[in-house]
């Protein structure tokens, strides 16, 4: 199967991102190309964005979308298990190796995060909102609770994304950081005020989230400055490719076709970093791309099993 699924009529396809100079905005933006190259004339491809959280199951739910990106695909098999993607199906998962992680000031006298419940007035913590959409938000003061510390009881620094909590850490106005995007510079900056350390969430918060599908998972010695020894921590891995499952079965077919074949297109933007601190970890291989927190899409999962382990195509000249 070297051939492009054929489509046989002008399709209208809505993708939605995130705010628009991210990875997902990226991968859709590629997807688009790829799909437009080998649809018919008069097909139109727009990119919506989006948060990349509770906000990109709704669009699909509502028709706003027909194919939406969520990270991490952990958030997917928990929502997913919550009754909260019915109705969904996927097309596969970019690969993208990440944490999330709590980074605490070292004069602070805790060694896990158990330990912050204690101290809760001495602590300005810097995440995201937990507000119904943002993921990042969601884990972080879930995990909170379970560690036994009261959210209600801290001060917060909240954004959307990861890069105004981060400086706010370097900056010393916060004391605790919860964040993810590790493999981002930032993360290699945060002792540039004053020495830190890292805790992990410990047994009772890992273990409360594996039990709804979210899986932890590890930092290794010396990947932060400070961090002498592994850290386990949750996964806030990998970006699932989501639609719904009346997706017309050419469009799917089509669209696997192009995650597979012409991966090379993407792989290449981010080629110029190492493979452990890029945004899209790579290279990307199919059996992977396959394994997603949602069931196939009957037309996807044909594609991978046709496609098998076929070298893509070699894509992308602008990024060689």
């Amino acid at each position: 199967m070297s051939e492009a699924p054929a489509l046989r009529r002008p399709i209208t396809l809505h993708f939605r991102g995130d705010w628009g100079q991210a990875n997902l905005h990226r991968i859709c933006g590629w997807l688009a190309q790829e799909m437009g190259d080998r649809a018919p004339a008069g097909s139109r491809f727009a990119i919506w964005n989006g948060r990349g959280g509770v906000d990109q199951i709704e669009a699909l739910r509502t028709g706003e979308a027909d194919i939406a990106l969520v990270t991490p695909t952990a958030a997917v098999r928990m929502l997913d298990r919550a009754g909260k993607t019915e109705g969904l199906a996927s097309l596969g998962v970019i690969g993208q190796r990440d944490r999330l992680v709590v980074a605490v000031d070292a004069s602070l006298p805790a060694t896990t995060v158990a330990d912050l419940a204690s101290i809760t007035d001495q602590l300005t913590v810097a995440t995201s909102p937990d507000d119904g959409v943002n993921l990042i938000g969601l884990a972080a003061h879930k995990a909170l609770r379970i560690a036994g510390v009261d959210p209600g009881k801290l001060t917060f620094f909240y954004d959307e994304r990861p890069f105004p909590p981060l400086d706010h850490f370097i900056e010393g106005k916060a004391n605790v950081l919860i964040h993810e995007a590790v493999m981002t510079p930032r993360w290699q900056q945060l002792d540039s005020v004053r020495p830190v350390k890292y805790l992990p969430w410990g047994e009772d918060v890992l273990r409360a989230f594996a039990a709804e599908g979210w899986q932890d998972a590890m930092v290794k010695a010396g990947y932060f400055p400070g961090l002498t020894e592994d850290l386990r921590t949750l996964d806030f891995s990998d970006f699932a490719i989501l639609c719904r499952q009346d997706l017309d079965d050419d469009v799917a077919a089509l669209a696997t076709w192009c995650l597979v074949m012409t991966r090379r297109a993407l792989e290449a933007q981010y080629t110029h970093l190492p493979a452990d601190h890029s945004p899209v970890t790579y290279p990307l291989v199919p059996a992977d791309m396959a394994r997603s927190p949602l069931p196939l899409h009957p037309a996807a999962a044909r594609t991978y099993e046709a496609l098998g382990d076929s070298e893509q195509s070699d894509g992308a000249p602008l990024w060689k």
